[in-house]
Formats: C-alpha cells, structure tokens, sequence
C-alpha cells in the first residue's frame, strides 16, 4: 500500500470534530442519509471493468489488502470475512449516523438489531462480536449525550484510521480508473466525509444482492477465517501482464506453509480452502502439487474484479452524494462534550 494510505497523520481527537460540528440539512433531506442516495446504475459496474486501468486498480486494491493484513493483523481480521465486513459496516454507519443527531454511539442491544435488521447474523452472533471488539479494543466505551455514563460505544482512534485507509485506497483505485481526485478531496477533511459517506455507503453495501452473494469462489474463501485475504494474495501474486487472454493466471504463490504463516492459520485450513477451490477448476498446481507455484483460473479472476467493480460503484456514488451535501449545506459550530 502506497505511503500516503498507510502513514495518515490525522488529529487523534476524534471526537471533537465529529461532536463539534452539526451538519446543517433543510428540512425536505430524508433523516437517514442512505435514503437520499439512489441505487448505483446497474451498467455503471460493467462499465468500470471495461476501462483501461480497471485491471491496474484491482491489483493495487488485491496488493494493498494484503499488505494491510501483514502490518496490522489484528485491525484487519475486522474485515477478513464477508460477515464481519458487513457488520462492521453496519455498526460504523449507525455511529456516524448518532453523531450526525449529535448522539454519542452504539449500544449492544442496538447492535443485534442491526444484524438481524440487515440478515448479517444472528443477535448472538452479533453480540459475541461486539463484545470480541470491545475486548481487543476495536470500540470503547464513550459517554452519553448528555454526558453522563451509558451504555454507548464508539470506535477507537486505531479503528477509524483503519477505516480512513480503508476508504483512501479505493478512492485510489477509481482515481487510478479515470483520473479523478477523489482520494485528496477525501483526505483533506476525512472526519467531516466519513460522517456522510459510511452511512451511504454501508447501506447500499448491505443492500446489494451482488455485493451480499458475489459468487461461489467467495462462499468457499470469504465465509472462512482470513479467507477473504486469502483471495487477495492470490490475485496479487498474478502477473499484471498476464491477465488478458489467458485461461489460467499463474501465481507467485508455491508454499502452502508461508500463507499458512502469513494468516496465522493452520496448514490444514489453508489446504481445505484451496481444494474446494480446486474442485470447482478455480485454482490448481503448476505442476508437483504443494512443490509448484498455484494458479488461478480467469472465472477467479473475473469474479473478484467484478465484486470489487460493483464496491467501487457504490463508493463513487457514496462519495459523489457526500461532496454534493457538504458543498450545499455549511457546517456550522457546536460545543462538543469535552469543552
């Protein structure tokens, strides 16, 4: 990942900014930001993966995740299956979402609801993961509204520039597509777009059929632990040059036991994965299995690059409404709680 995605040096009051500021909407604006945002054009996806620079953009995307996980595993394991991606998701956007109303964060209760709101998981599964976060200190305990004690959380400083990093590389991939400036507009004020942009977005993403089931390759690999990162340093081990016109993408990837190592996990989970991969002729073994590099099939290759075409359509357009609110409507002064 590119140096200016990995060494952020944002203020590490979080709090002020976003308690200090109320965004200023005109009454006709729908309370819930996501509603005023409508659903990405069904052709715009395929549009994305036609351009020049789309396949550029999704190594710099498969690259930097995985560069992501060898640097801050523990952060990253947020992410590392689609379930704890979408949940993620719907508990930042209903934190920035209690900001916006100048409320302070998200409860527990709240939580399961959410998960079963959205179809993530169940409230136990839901519960079991929040108080995992509160444990390893993904969220902590934040003051009431009004101050006093509550049950509210909120996430801590590390959490939310994992989420500003998150944000800036795929602003960096859509500006790598079409030369636009998104990533430097985002990290000019990313406090004030992250109150905006994760509620939109997060919606859509958990309301996308195509972003919920992707396709067979993500049920074997992003239902599992760390699989999902597991897709990324295989496609990151590919070959830029390679990709068009070829029916297998061969791999940098020949040991079994590094990504086992990589991903803290055992060789026998690493190996169970690639073979039900391999059952369906989406990977397989050069030659000598376990002793020649892996490669991976076009349909692979394919099905990632779409799944991340669909993400980045709903994040331009989260990003797009967020520019358009904030140009409209001056953010105007508050007392926060801590003054």
């Amino acid at each position: 990942m590119s140096a200016d995605v990995l060494n952020l040096a944002q203020p590490t009051q979080w709090k002020e900014p976003f308690m200090g500021r109320v965004l200023d909407f005109p009454p006709h604006r729908p309370a819930h930001p996501a509603r005023a945002m409508e659903a990405p054009s069904p052709g715009k996806p395929s549009e994305l993966i036609e351009m020049e620079q789309f396949s550029s953009a999704v190594f710099l995307l498969a690259r930097s995740f995985a560069a992501v996980y060898e640097s801050l595993p523990w952060t990253a394991a947020l992410f590392a299956t689609q379930q704890r991606r979408l949940l993620c998701h719907a508990a930042l956007s209903d934190y920035f979402l209690a900001v916006r109303r100048v409320g302070a964060g998200l409860t527990r209760n709240g939580f399961g609801s959410l998960a079963r709101q959205y179809g993530i998981a169940s409230r136990n599964t839901a519960y079991a993961f929040f108080d995992e976060a509160l444990r390893y200190n993904v969220i902590r305990p934040v003051a009431g509204s009004r101050g006093g004690p509550s049950d509210e959380v909120g996430p801590t400083h590390s959490t939310l520039s994992m989420l500003i990093r998150w944000y800036s590389l795929h602003f960096q991939a859509l500006d790598l597509i079409d030369g636009g400036g998104r990533a430097a507009r985002f990290l000019m004020e990313p406090q004030r777009m992250l109150i905006l942009i994760e509620p939109l977005a997060a919606h859509a993403l958990l309301t996308s059929r195509e972003v919920r089931s992707p396709g067979p390759l993500h049920a074997i690999f992003a239902s599992g632990d760390t699989g999902g990162f597991l897709m990324d340093r295989l496609i990151a081990g590919i070959d830029p040059e390679t990709v068009v016109g070829q029916g297998r993408l061969l791999t940098n990837v020949s040991s079994i036991s590094s990504l086992a190592s990589s991903f803290g996990l055992s060789r026998a989970h690493i190996s169970g994965k690639l073979a039900a991969a391999e059952s369906i002729g989406a990977v397989g073994w050069s030659d000598r299995r376990g002793r020649s590099h892996i490669w991976i099939s076009s349909g692979f290759y394919q099905e990632y690059a779409r799944a991340h075409a669909r993400k980045l359509s709903i994040l331009d357009d989260a990003f797009t409404e967020a520019c358009s609110i904030l140009a409209s409507f001056p953010i105007k002064s508050a007392a926060t709680s801590d003054s």
